[in-house]
């Protein structure tokens, strides 16, 4: 099962392949898409006609060929973005089957173990991927396919490294994860890991080599056999078993259960990276330890930065089961939080179509204005659309909580709370923009390690004593303590004017709706949703009004002119 959070997100070089030429940066000018400095015509001194049309000739070829290029890039970065998106919702889907099959006792299992993939896969891979990106486009560092050479060659190390450690220290690692009676978990998972480290520099290579069909492509067939497999194990087998049980006796035990989870994964990495054997055997093998010093010496704060930020997302399910007294208590928590956690993923899915979709929308309208403009514009937008999706959500739970089973309601109350949580999240993404574009990027680190306190300290602390609920709350402190931070301190090293006055506007209506609809006791559920539903409109209408008129949306403002 692919872990949602293993960082889908392509960092802003590697979007498309490839490092765009001239990116704005404060401390350089680059080529603006469209336009060419000095193709303005000055007919004094007795320039002749010839000239000029031959000038605007000229300007027009390079506008074309500028615009097929960015044409091209986003067609590819809008594959990439689908397959993520999808990718995420299909899996988003197998919640509904795990929750409804397992108790919450054994589906903790499988939420503390990815917690540990999904840290792992970040720790193994030591920021390779980006490492090849910045190295294969520097013409200066050689051939790109000696700088994949070398960094396939040392991630092969590592991970066949990692493989052995675990096999040496295999009784330690199943105490320690809790696995005593299933070491065989604890095997399957670092395959599982072994896996998808290996996988993770073909895809990176594809995405260098601008092959975006094959790169979606073969990421949704891991998503589609994961699916397949689990509803032949989960739902199939026990079909099949109860009629003819002896057809499926030499392989299928029904009293497995979680174990076919971890079963599913490892085939379904397995098949993935046999497809990937091109972009393994075709390549010259070549290895530059010195360049591989290089490569590390840059990929190692990405290291840091990827593996602070995959444990503010993962700590809270990775050090439950050791901070609550009772065992059988603390599985049973992990399993009600960690399902409801999943339905606050919607919010993660819609932050990465915003990205993906409305940006780009942005970005086209503000040619040759301020920037810092624009990117004010982004925020106010986005922060608008994700309040949008939270009231959507929490308006709706009545339905939406069917998602899980009936076993997992007792912990809805997370729900609002964590989706709060990852709208702290994105802002803190879209803020990250400053130390980029200033080539400060230790802050980012800085950031994450204060989240990182926050978020130990948080489920340390208040876990004992209030369950899983302070694990939602301690995500909700460290996120915004995050954004709070990177808003602060890049206001010094590049000021953007953002309209704090007209998001705290939208916060406030939002959070008063929210409690208008939750707070007042309707019995019938279709009056509750029917007033939820008028107090959603009002929202959108307040939108519409102040800041995004019809007139203004894409498709429908063709039907309001009329």
């Amino acid at each position: 099962m692919p872990n949602e959070q293993q960082g889908d997100v392509l960092p802003a070089h590697e979007e498309g392949g490839r490092i765009p030429k001239g990116e704005d940066r404060e401390h350089g000018r680059g080529r603006k898409g469209g336009t060419i400095e000095g193709s303005g015509v000055n007919f004094q001194g007795g320039k002749c006609a010839m000239v000029w049309i031959l000038n605007v000739s000229l300007s027009k070829f390079m506008n074309r060929n500028i615009m097929a290029g960015i044409k091209s890039l986003a067609k590819d970065t809008a594959i990439y973005g689908l397959s993520s998106i999808v990718g995420k919702f299909l899996n988003w889907c197998l919640t509904p089957l795990y929750t409804y099959l397992l108790v919450p006792a054994e589906y903790s299992v499988i939420v503390n173990l990815y917690a540990w993939i999904g840290v792992m896969l970040v720790l193994l891979t030591y920021g390779l991927e980006t490492g090849f990106f910045r190295f294969a486009n520097d013409p200066s560092k050689g051939e790109p396919q000696t700088v994949y050479a070398t960094c396939m060659t040392s991630i092969g190390v590592t991970t066949i490294t990692f493989l052995a450690v675990v096999g040496i220290f295999l009784e330690p690692i199943t105490r320690l994860l809790q696995c005593g009676a299933h070491p065989e978990y604890v095997v399957m998972i670092a395959v599982i890991i072994a896996l998808d480290v290996f996988a993770s520099l073909p895809f990176a290579y594809l995405r260098y080599r601008q092959r975006p069909l094959r790169f979606a492509g073969l990421k949704l067939l891991n998503i589609g056999l994961t699916i397949a497999l689990n509803c032949f194990f989960l739902l199939g087998c026990p079909a099949i078993y109860s009629r003819h049980p002896e057809w499926i006796s030499w392989f299928y035990d029904p009293g497995y259960g979680v174990g076919y989870i971890l079963v599913a994964n490892v085939m379904a990495s397995a098949i993935i990276l046999l497809a990937l054997l091109p972009e393994v055997v075709r390549i010259r093998w070549r290895f530059r330890w010195g360049l591989l010093r290089e490569i590390l010496h840059y990929s190692f704060p990405l290291l840091i930065l990827g593996l602070a930020g995959m444990l503010n997302q993962n700590f809270d399910k990775m050090m439950f089961p050791y901070l609550m007294e009772d065992p059988q208590e603390a599985a049973t928590q992990l399993g009600i939080y960690g399902a409801n956690a999943k339905i606050a993923v919607v919010m993660i899915m819609f932050t990465q179509a915003f990205r993906y979709a409305y940006e780009p929308f942005i970005f086209a309208r503000a040619k040759g204005e301020d920037k810092r403009g624009t990117y004010a514009a982004v925020m106010k937008y986005f922060v608008i659309f994700e309040l949008l999706i939270f009231l959507g959500v929490v308006f709706y739970l009545d339905i939406i909580r069917y998602f899980v089973g009936p076993e997992y309601f007792a912990g809805l109350t997370v729900v609002p709370i964590i989706m709060l949580a990852e709208l702290f999240s994105g802002i803190f993404f879209n803020l990250s923009l400053w130390y980029k574009l200033t080539d400060r990027t230790q802050w980012g680190v800085y950031f994450s390690f204060i989240g990182l306190a926050v978020i130990v300290a948080g489920n340390v602390l208040f876990v004992p004593r209030f369950g899983y609920i302070a694990c939602a709350w301690s995500a909700f402190a460290c996120f915004f303590a995050m954004m709070f931070f990177s808003w602060l301190v890049g206001q010094k090293y590049y000021p953007i004017r953002y309209d704090l006055k007209g998001m705290a506007r939208y916060a406030v209506l939002a959070l008063a709706l929210y409690a208008l609809g939750t707070g007042i006791p309707i019995d019938n559920m279709a009056l509750r949703l029917g007033f939820r539903t008028l107090l959603l409109c009002l929202y959108i209408l307040y939108v519409i009004r102040k800041d995004l008129p019809l007139s203004e949306i894409p498709i429908i403002n063709r039907w309001v002119r009329k």
